[in-house]
């Protein structure tokens, strides 16, 4: 979905999206394992989703396991894909009764089938909530996301039921992971780095991005009100010239 150029921008935006990096780097300075950052890591979605919702965000996407993650040691991806599962088990009922709508994006199919299931259980308990949606990318990657809208919408085309001149791009966002959810108005990443990471790579194209020099477990709502702030100074053109003199 995308903003109109006449939209005044508001205080808050309604979508802010997070690229959380640096469980690794910060377990390593401190000489615990990397399924110790990971841990601490899930500790900052938490108060990270505080922060949201008291400030009135309305959507929240959390970068949570990337279509690349898989490429790393089984061990790490085990205990990724264990600490998923624990929070489903123990914390969506939590979620639910605060108000938050669960989501999950991304290549699901690449998980097991109980896995799978418990996702679509979250989703659909939570489905019916409006407090807030946090939707999860897991084995997502930005490009893998183009391709397989791209994919879908050849096979619509091949069986008849739209015509190519008839893709357009609100076409296209509609096939999608994140079809039905607004383009985020702010990527934020984490640990000093400064890239996308094949995140939300279509979506983002006209969000404003905030680099963070602090690692993801240390991630508080101090720092989700800086977002805010940065965000609030910032100002949105969408291509088009400010208002007033050149």
């Amino acid at each position: 979905m995308s903003t109109r150029l006449t939209d005044k921008k508001p205080a808050i935006p309604t979508h802010v999206a997070v690229i959380m990096d640096g469980n690794g780097r910060w377990a390593r300075e401190r000489g615990l394992p990397r399924l110790a950052g990971h841990r601490a890591g899930a500790e900052a979605v938490a108060r990270c989703v505080r922060a949201a919702m008291q400030r009135g965000v309305a959507y929240l996407t959390l970068y949570a396991f990337s279509s690349e993650n898989w490429a790393r040691g089984q061990e790490e991806v085990s205990d990724l894909t264990g600490l998923l599962r624990y929070y489903l088990r123990h914390k969506v009922r939590e979620l639910h009764k605060e108000g938050v709508r669960l989501r999950f994006i991304g290549d699901l199919a690449r998980f097991d089938d109980s896995l799978r299931e418990e996702l679509a259980q979250a989703e659909s308990l939570t489905r019916g909530n409006s407090k807030l949606t946090l939707i999860l990318a897991l084995s997502y990657g930005g490009r893998l996301d183009i391709v397989q809208a791209a994919q879908r919408l050849a096979q619509e085309a091949k069986d008849g039921r739209i015509a190519p001149e008839q893709i357009t791009e609100t076409v296209f966002a509609n096939f999608l992971w994140t079809s039905g959810v607004p383009d985020p108005d702010v990527v934020v990443r984490t640990s000093g780095e400064c890239r996308l990471s094949n995140f939300l790579l279509w979506q983002s194209a006209y969000a404003e991005l905030v680099f963070l020099n602090v690692f993801w477990p240390d991630f508080n709502e101090r720092h989700f009100a800086m977002v805010l702030d940065q965000y609030a100074q910032r100002e949105r053109r969408f291509g088009a010239r400010p208002q007033g003199p050149a």
